[in-house]
């Protein structure tokens, strides 16, 4: 065995010793998997079901290769929750225990993008306000018109001014600057009074206060540290753009690896729109001594290019009026920032530095659109949604401006690149494979074709038994889902509920849905029925957790955000197959390229995409080896099309049945516990 093999496994024997733990085979086996990958360079992408412990089994190789290597670690995350419990829990209690048993000390950083973090500068009346009707941070929501009692101060009104100063006072205390350490939080137009983009950032170079910033100093202990714990998007900025935001490494790992691409396609997305323009026309005209009728004669030009074009694909691009439209733009923007490099009598200056920073993106997005098709990049409009009191959602409005949209049609090339190429890569999820394979993840990726690199596909399986603990229901005898809840489909959740007692997640695929459904139900139910969006999601979830009979109705932040062991979750609930939707641009032209390569479009995307995500909601249920539930879906394809085998293989091997009165039968038996 390895040496560093070897240290990674009675690391993992005494971290799980200590934290009063059990051995467990897939723990032991992911440990070993990735370690041999740390030592042979063969990238991995390992499955681990819940309840493997699967942060442990990859933290502890990384140690073990920490205290030889040079350079860093890094451990990437999609969600915030999983990244604050990696640095917060599981990492110091990990620490605590190993030790005593390295050569040194195991230093630890987490590092994130700028506007993550207070900027100093701008705290000190460096920036101007977000936006010019905000005021500048002194004067938020100050009410000057009540007398005050001698050696009192006039002091801020508003909820925002009062946040502002709070922000200011907590900016003065804090050690790192981090959003995420403020408590209780504040809204995000507070937290943009105090905080930059890196577009808007000045630099370490030209900032007056680079040497306290916050950001800065997250990024030089990232440069110190052996372990480096980001984010998804962090990581496609460094692949994509070779920007220097992470340390240099030299093995990372991908957790909640599901999500890569679809963050990654995120993070280096763009949107322009007439209103960027006429934003950095108005920065540019306060800031800088340049004549910006170039720019307003652009906008208002591109603004008639796009009127009245439809929303959604533009399967070739832009057309030859908004073609000459992006031309005239970027040529206005070159003119524009080259004329304003000469008249900063302050190379501090903030408003100057935002002015440019819009220009520049402004020419990128532009650059982007104009080599969209050569670029293989996916170029769509879209307008901004309203709300309709009378229907009580929001919708399209087609009289809304337009913005235009572009993505990587793949980033799998990229990806192979600039992270696959010069990194040990191990990629790591609950739901990577659909039944036992691993190549629709790796395809998606970079991993598949001529000049990929090699990989290895490991399933480690889960500590759970899942024919013993859960029943996979699908109500076959309902009709197929079209437009909103049917009333078939809310009969039947209010008898699964009503059998079940509460104890349900029920999962939609709309934020409508879900609302319709908790007020349907609400009337007939005896149980209380929570939704999202009436409080926060971590209230909701601590009182779904705390109250056994109580249901929790959401979306598909709640399909990966809800970690419920015990009798309080002994139903999930999944209205329908999650495809994307039909309209979903980038999705649609995914579809195409695949079927003009000759493949099947709807299976390499569509049902790709709705299988991973059905067994993220699914793997709610079971969530320690004590649980017992029921995942019940009300989309009867999922019994009836051919597909239906497709989606069923990622799921949990629970104990399937279309049997309705089994089923509610079961849910009785759950509910007297």
């Amino acid at each position: 065995m390895p040496e560093a093999e070897g240290l990674a496994l009675r690391l993992l024997d005494t971290a799980v010793s200590a934290m009063g733990g059990q051995m467990r085979t897939g723990q032991h086996e992911m440990a070993r998997q990735v370690s041999e990958s740390i030592e042979t360079g063969r990238h991995l992408l390992v499955q681990a079901g819940t309840g493997t412990g699967k942060s442990l089994a990859y933290l502890t190789p990384l140690i073990a290769h920490a205290v030889e290597s040079d350079k860093p670690s890094l451990v990437s995350t999609a969600t915030l929750a999983l990244q604050a419990q990696i640095v917060g829990r599981d990492l110091p209690r990990l620490l605590e225990a190993v030790t005593p048993e390295l050569d040194r000390e195991v230093k630890v950083a987490l590092v994130k993008g700028r506007s993550n973090y207070v900027c100093r500068h701008k705290v000190g009346g460096g920036f101007p306000g977000e936006e010019p009707q905000d005021g500048q941070l002194f004067s938020l929501g100050e009410d000057t018109s009540v007398p005050h009692l001698p050696g009192q101060t006039a002091g801020p009104s508003s909820a925002l001014g009062r946040e502002v100063v709070r922000l200011r006072e907590w900016a003065e205390e804090t050690e790192t600057g981090d959003r995420d350490e403020l408590m209780p939080g504040v809204s995000d137009r507070a937290w943009r009074q105090v905080s930059v983009s890196a577009m808007e950032c000045l630099g370490p170079q030209r900032c007056p206060v680079a040497e306290e910033c916050f950001s800065e100093l997250a990024r030089r202990k990232g440069a110190e540290a052996d372990i480096v714990v980001t984010n998804h998007a962090m990581l496609a900025i460094s692949a994509f753009e070779g920007l220097a935001v992470l340390p240099e490494y030299d093995v990372v790992v991908v957790d909640e690896a599901h999500e890569l691409q679809d963050r990654v396609t995120g993070a280096v997305s763009g949107q322009l729109s007439v209103a960027m323009v006429q934003a950095a026309a108005a920065a540019a005209r306060r800031h800088t001594a340049i004549s910006v009728d170039a720019l307003t004669t652009a906008a208002a030009n591109l603004e008639a290019a796009l009127a009245g074009v439809p929303n959604g694909l533009l399967p070739s691009g832009p057309n030859e009026e908004q073609l000459t439209c992006l031309d005239n733009l970027r040529d206005a923007c070159r003119a524009a920032l080259s004329d304003s490099k000469g008249d900063a009598s302050n190379a501090g200056d903030g408003g100057r530095q935002i002015a440019r920073s819009r220009l520049s993106l402004i020419l990128e997005l532009c650059d982007r659109l104009l080599e969209a098709k050569q670029q293989g990049e996916v170029v769509w409009i879209s307008r901004a949604s309203t709300f309709d009191p009378q229907q009580g959602y929001s919708a399209p409005d087609d009289s809304a401006p337009a913005l235009l949209n572009i993505a990587p049609l793949s980033v799998a090339g990229k990806l192979r690149q600039g992270l696959f190429a010069d990194h040990t890569v191990v990629l790591t999820s609950a739901t990577l494979a659909i039944g036992a394979a691993f190549e629709p993840a790796a395809g998606a990726l970079g991993l598949l074709g001529d000049g990929a690199p090699a990989w290895t596909g490991v399933d480690v399986g889960s500590p759970f038994d899942y024919p013993r603990q859960g029943m996979l229901y699908v109500a076959s005898q309902l009709p197929k889902p079209s437009r909103g809840t049917s009333p078939e489909a809310l009969a039947e959740l209010e008898a699964l509920i009503t059998a079940a007692n509460g104890g349900a997640l029920c999962l939609f695929s709309s934020r409508r849905a879900a609302e319709d459904a908790a007020d349907a139900l609400r009337s007939k139910l005896g149980v209380e029925i929570l939704c999202q969006g009436e409080s926060s999601m971590a209230a909701l979830v601590k009182q779904f957790g705390d109250e056994p009979d109580t249901c929790l109705f959401g979306t598909m932040s709640l399909w990966q955000g809800v970690d419920v062991p015990g009798n309080s979750c002994r139903l999930v609930v999944i209205d329908r197959i999650p495809f994307p939707r039909p309209d979903d641009p980038l999705m649609t032209a995914r579809s195409r390229a695949v079927a003009q390569a000759g493949g099947n479009g709807f299976m390499s995307v569509s049902a790709t995409h709705a299988a991973v995500r059905l067994a993220q909601g699914a793997g709610r249920l079971i969530r320690s080896t004590g649980d017992r539930g029921v995942v019940a879906v009300l989309d009867p394809r999922l019994a009836t099309e051919r597909y239906g085998s497709f989606l069923r293989a990622a799921l949990p091997p629970f104990w399937p049945t279309t049997d309705r009165a089994t089923v509610l039968a079961a849910l009785q038996r759950l509910a007297k516990g």
